[in-house]
């Protein structure tokens, strides 16, 4: 049976299509006049341009490759695995993102890999029909692989036609984005059913492309579990902790924090400090999502009168940290040593409605999880955290900006060490008990590809 047959009641919508395509070519300048303001921060944005129209490919992969396409930092880190397996049965790898942090990361994950030839690092072109097609046609991979939530239109329905096989894996589908597929009627239904198949992370991920009508669905747990942390960033975070610990000081991360929660983290942080409920005051370390935002933060915690550095002051590992009552977390790559140097990690994304971040690593690292309410992106993951005793969620509304909800249950837990070291112990156990999806999904797309074949 080949891909295109097993696709047909994915069939691509043309009159949608059409104007789908009309409005790419429309906004395209948009998309550079887009990038030529991102690269107020860093130039790196303007590099490899023609990459993102399907062109400008300068050095050879060889056909047939494993392509595996990561949007950006998170899908990137948790295809490690994946790409790991596969790099270890000999395949060459085409690896694409579209974010410029994306590519730094895979660049940093696979730099022996990429410099031997193994891995080929390109971005996705825009999803333009013309664009996409010369894509196709320069790499000619035999494996296409999505991760988690991405599905261009004009990718998806083409390798259907080409009998491409192409899945999306690790994939999670929140409720309101299974609403805002459903929309758009057959069109946006049409989208996921062209897929050869769906690897989805849990049974409420399925549940909801179910109800788009795709069929051929799998479940088969989530990578970010077998996402191994880096070991020497880890000893780094140790050390620091410590060092923090010998001075009888406690420190909480607020890791990828997105804009306006900062604003509530660091109100209620300094009620914290002000209501003198510790013998020694504890340290926050602060590490927003984006760095394009480490000024904007920096400006905001210099507003509210807190005293901080940035890491990046420090050299190596974060030292004399005494007098500070925060640490800018403005550096890339380093969360393996902030969750490790961390006594509480205050989950970013989920104190305002973005749909929260990854718990998973942290829990690896044994740090217990403090989330607010809105972790839809990572439902049950937050679910099956808390069950376990390695999360609690905060009790109260957080939407008008109000800090008294997060400084009480900051307050709470880190008064209480036992249990703080009871949630440690129950977030290690949390994060070894659901590894394995990595070979569940190698096996079931082994199954998939010789019913496809």
């Amino acid at each position: 049976m080949s891909v295109s047959s097993a696709s047909e009641y994915g069939k691509r919508p043309l009159i949608w299509f059409t104007v789908y395509q009309l409005l790419w070519h429309l906004l395209l300048p948009l998309a550079f006049v887009r990038l030529a303001w991102r690269a107020r921060h860093s130039f790196a944005y303007m590099h490899h341009i023609p990459e993102r129209l399907g062109f400008g490919y300068d050095k050879p992969i060889a056909q047939g490759s494993i392509w595996i396409h990561a949007v950006s930092v998170g899908e990137t880190r948790a295809a490690q695995p994946l790409i790991e397996a596969y790099l270890a049965r000999g395949e060459t790898i085409l690896l694409t993102h579209m974010t410029l942090n994306g590519r730094r990361t895979g660049k940093q994950l696979f730099a022996k890999e990429i410099a031997s030839g193994q891995i080929r690092q390109v971005y996705l072109p825009y999803d333009l029909c013309w664009s996409v097609e010369h894509f196709l046609n320069t790499f000619k991979p035999k494996l296409g692989l999505f991760m988690e939530t991405e599905a261009w239109p004009t990718v998806v329905f083409r390798c259907a036609e080409i009998s491409l096989p192409l899945f999306l894996v690790n994939a999670r589908l929140s409720m309101r984005s299974a609403r805002r597929v459903n929309r758009f009627g057959k069109a946006g239904r049409s989208l996921f059913q062209a897929f050869a198949g769906i690897l989805a992370q849990t049974d409420f991920d399925a549940q909801r492309y179910r109800s788009l009508g795709v069929k051929n669905i799998s479940i088969v747990g989530n990578l970010k579990f077998d996402v191994p942390l880096d070991k020497q960033l880890m000893e780094q975070g140790k050390v620091w902790r410590q060092e923090l610990h010998a001075s009888k000081r406690l420190m909480v991360c607020a890791a990828s924090t997105r804009d306006g929660e900062e604003t509530i983290i660091l109100k209620a942080w300094k009620d914290l400090l002000l209501s003198n409920s510790f013998e020694v005051q504890p340290l926050l370390c602060l590490v927003p999502r984006h760095p394009e935002r480490f000024a904007e933060v920096a400006d905001a915690i210099h507003s509210i009168d807190l005293k901080f550095r940035r890491r990046t002051e420090w050299s190596a590992i974060p030292k004399d940290c005494s007098g500070l009552d925060v640490v800018l977390g403005d550096s890339m790559g380093e969360m393996p040593m902030y969750y490790s140097a961390a006594d509480l990690v205050l989950m970013g994304g989920s104190l305002l409605p973005f749909g929260g971040q990854n718990l998973i690593e942290a829990c690896a690292a044994g740090c217990p999880v403090l989330l607010g309410e809105h972790t839809y992106n990572f439902q049950q993951a937050s679910l099956d955290a808390i069950q376990a005793g390695a999360a609690k969620r905060i009790e109260g509304d957080l939407l008008l900006g109000e800090s008294i909800a997060l400084e009480q249950a900051l307050k709470a837990l880190l008064l209480n060490a036992a249990e703080l070291s009871k949630m440690s112990a129950a977030a290690k156990s949390y994060s070894i008990e659901h590894q394995g999806a990595t070979k569940r999904i190698l096996t079931t797309l082994d199954q998939k590809n010789f019913l496809l074949s």
